[in-house]
């Protein structure tokens, strides 16, 4: 699969602005999502003039915010004025609050009133049957399943993944997300199960240069680096 001949639609997940303003022009890139924790990490400490910021540049593709309140009736209202912000934003509500306490109802609430939702940190396949009578057949839905987070247990994330595109075949209003990716090949997996999107860190999208790159040409590669850092270090046995 060649990056610009995909099925698969890939996220740009990052909250660096300078990044998320380059990928916006790879016509490879069909939506951007961030969260608190990426935000946090890129140093931003005001959530709505960076949002503001950003969707200024990203005005024609999908992009998911992220709510931070732990009180539904908070993140009720955060959703509202995340939602008001442009039509391409999806408001990303997790599958439940830090207390375990269900955010299906809020997200129905959401939907009722046409707001696109990203139902996030989705890790079981329970929770994806779980949303399944709260969607509807019109409003824009995407379920992020946490695939990467899901590995990193040891569990192989692909029957999560495969259920889940066979659940919401006749919902096609419905997109299941491969989040939390961990390496190029996860770009084609994703795709051969069916999954509609998968979102990709920048620090993984600067790794599309070697896409398709000659295994024998990178093994020599390799070799001269190895050989390269050890003469640098002067290294005597």
């Amino acid at each position: 699969m060649k990056i610009n001949k995909k099925k698969i639609k890939i996220y740009c997940d990052g909250a660096d602005f300078r990044s998320m303003k380059y990928y916006y022009k790879k016509n490879y890139i069909d939506g951007f999502t961030t969260n608190p924790s990426l935000m946090n990490s890129s140093g931003i400490s005001n959530y709505k003039i960076f949002a503001k910021k950003i969707l200024k540049i990203i005005k024609n593709k999908s992009i998911s915010l992220e709510v931070f309140s732990d009180d539904l009736l908070e993140m009720e209202s955060q959703a509202f004025k995340i939602a008001s912000w442009g039509s391409n934003i999806y408001v990303k509500i997790p599958i439940t609050n830090t207390k375990g306490v269900s955010c299906l109802p809020l997200i129905k609430k959401l939907i009722n009133n046409n707001i696109k939702v990203n139902i996030t940190a989705v890790f079981t396949l329970k929770q994806v049957k779980s949303i399944k009578k709260y969607v509807g057949k019109k409003s824009k839905v995407i379920i992020s399943v946490f695939a990467g987070r899901i590995a990193d247990t040891g569990v192989d994330p692909e029957n999560i993944i495969k259920n889940s595109v066979k659940i919401y075949k006749k919902n096609k209003n419905v997109e299941i997300l491969w989040a939390s990716t961990r390496e190029i090949i996860n770009i084609f997996q994703a795709e051969k199960l069916g999954c509609q999107i998968i979102t990709v860190p920048i620090g993984l999208l600067n790794k599309f240069k070697i896409l398709g790159k000659n295994l024998n040409t990178y093994s020599l590669e390799t070799i001269k680096g190895f050989y390269t850092d050890a003469k640098k270090a002067n290294y005597k046995i």
